[in-house]
């Protein structure tokens, strides 16, 4: 069974947070738990989780990937994903956790905000994002006897996933239509995405070196803005990604 399976099969058997309902949580450090549940961990890290971590780190793409993170492959498809590298110790600590709490809060990972739900998401028939939330309350975690009380569009919000949730399901799209069109990424192509989306710093390089604009219709705007801005040279790799994976783009055209 796949990563992924095991994900779904996980969360299928957890509680789910009905639209509307509230779950009360609040994690500090004046919990017993605190900390408790930073280790031990699968977790992915998504092309925006490592864009966000290596610059609160202060890495390049390369440092960042050899020193903290496992590559892997979708089944079927091929796309890449990477996994974070837990410390090589008894409890498999996350490598930012400290005894003070975590020190890349600021841009932790979308899977570390969303907890303690855990997110399932889909693409409708209609190419819509329906997601379900589930509550996902381990044994050791005291954080649910607190008193305050969310929904999970309260919770979304107040942890910043808007626009994690919005480049991850980007990526998500763009993965569910190349399932559908039978898409397998061969090597050259797994080596283009992988580059595009988790090297943004070294596809700004690319997109200058080998003179990508000149072949694709950009305004000079948005061209200023993808090479300044390596959030807004994420969203292209994504359109560019779709491009040459799919053969079309929403949002992206070849020069006529």
């Amino acid at each position: 069974m796949s990563e992924q399976d095991q994900t779904e099969e996980f969360l299928n058997n957890l509680p789910e947070l009905e639209d509307g309902k509230t779950f009360a949580f609040s994690c500090h450090p004046g919990i017993s738990c605190f900390n408790a549940c930073c280790g031990d961990l699968n977790l992915m890290l998504t092309p925006y989780d490592v864009l966000r971590l290596r610059k609160e780190l202060g890495y390049d793409s390369k440092k960042f990937i050899h020193n903290h993170a496992d590559i892997t492959r979708t089944p079927n498809i091929g796309f890449p994903m990477t996994k974070l590298r837990m410390l090589d110790n008894s409890k498999r600590s996350c490598p930012f956790v400290r005894d003070e709490g975590c020190s890349v809060y600021k841009n932790r990972p979308g899977a570390c905000r969303t907890y303690p739900l855990g997110r399932a998401s889909r693409v409708g028939e209609d190419g819509e994002m329906i997601e379900q939330f589930f509550i996902v309350q381990e044994r050791h975690c005291r954080g649910f006897e607190e008193e305050k009380e969310w929904t999970s569009g309260e919770w979304l919000k107040d942890q910043g996933l808007e626009e994690y949730n919005e480049v991850n399901d980007r990526y998500m799209r763009l993965m569910t239509r190349a399932r559908k069109a039978g898409v397998v990424l061969d090597e050259r192509k797994l080596n283009m995405v992988f580059l595009a989306l988790y090297q943004v710093d070294n596809f700004t390089k690319f997109i200058k070196d080998m003179n990508v604009f000149a072949r694709l219709e950009v305004s000079d705007e948005r061209q200023a803005a993808i090479l300044s801005d390596e959030e807004e040279c994420l969203n292209f790799a994504l359109d560019w990604v779709e491009l040459i994976v799919l053969g079309s783009s929403e949002n992206l055209s070849p020069k006529k």
